[in-house]
């Protein structure tokens, strides 16, 4: 199936590792032309060396900076020519006990994972309007916003809220053609999860409650934001799509 790609500016936050690295590889590689935004600049100048030359366009920005955050629509209607997608995918994930936990740790985690979202989602919006062309915004969330998870309070918490704002934008903004849709990963081996790939027991263990018995390769997420970014999904909105393995499913 052609996802119709080709030439589409897209900005994935959060681009230098993980899964908004596959994103956005996945994406150069349909066509797409990438503003690849993170806080490390050597890490996305090595992404765009080795992806796709040409497609992937580093830009350096901290996500807890409003004002820099703000700015990322019109950088990338400046660098990539236009903006049609905008994939959330920056997050924080800072595990304490919350009796012991201060309440910075709660507040950088909603920045984060919450408010960069807000402000680049409102500033995407404002400019699909405006250009009256439709437009398309994935939050990547976690499947800990649907479930919850001990020591991960304010993780679960920034992901239940990044689920709710989906879904309240989707609803708001679907007459405008713009769609809004998220995606819950569940345990993914990710350089995040290096505690629990590196210790045979502790991986034994964590997929042991993962009905398909692994985990997944970061590169299992970029045909769904592919999807999700294409005009074959137009009458998508508002969907949370998890990708976990059936972990949620049994619960």
């Amino acid at each position: 199936m052609d996802m119709q790609l080709k030439g589409r500016g897209v900005i994935v936050t959060g681009a230098s590792k993980g899964l908004g690295r596959s994103a956005a590889r996945a994406l150069a590689a349909e066509g797409a032309e990438v503003l690849a935004v993170a806080r490390t600049e050597d890490s996305l100048k090595e992404l765009a060396a080795e992806s796709f030359p040409g497609k992937i366009h580093p830009h350096v920005c901290d996500m807890r900076d409003r004002e820099a955050v703000g700015a990322l629509a019109a950088v990338a209607v400046d660098r990539l020519g236009r903006l049609d997608v905008v994939v959330n995918n920056a997050g924080i994930a800072l595990a304490a006990n919350f009796l012991e936990m201060d309440m910075s740790v709660f507040d950088e985690t909603m920045e984060v994972n919450v408010a960069s979202i807000a402000v680049l989602s409102q500033a995407a919006g404002r400019h699909f309007v405006e250009a009256e062309q439709g437009g398309r915004i994935i939050n990547v969330v976690s499947t800990s916003g649907i479930l919850g998870k001990a020591t991960l309070a304010a993780y679960s918490a920034s992901k239940g809220a990044a689920i709710q704002l989906t879904k309240a934008l989707a609803a708001e903004w679907a007459r405008h053609d713009i769609q809004v849709n998220a995606i819950a990963p569940g345990a993914f081996a990710t350089d995040a999860q290096s505690y629990v790939t590196g210790n045979p027991e502790v991986l034994a263990k964590r997929v042991r409650k993962i009905p398909a018995r692994r985990m997944a390769e970061p590169d299992e997420i970029g045909a769904l934001v592919c999807y999700l970014s294409s005009p074959v999904s137009k009458f998508v909105t508002g969907a949370v799509y998890v990708i976990d393995g059936g972990e949620t499913a049994k619960q």
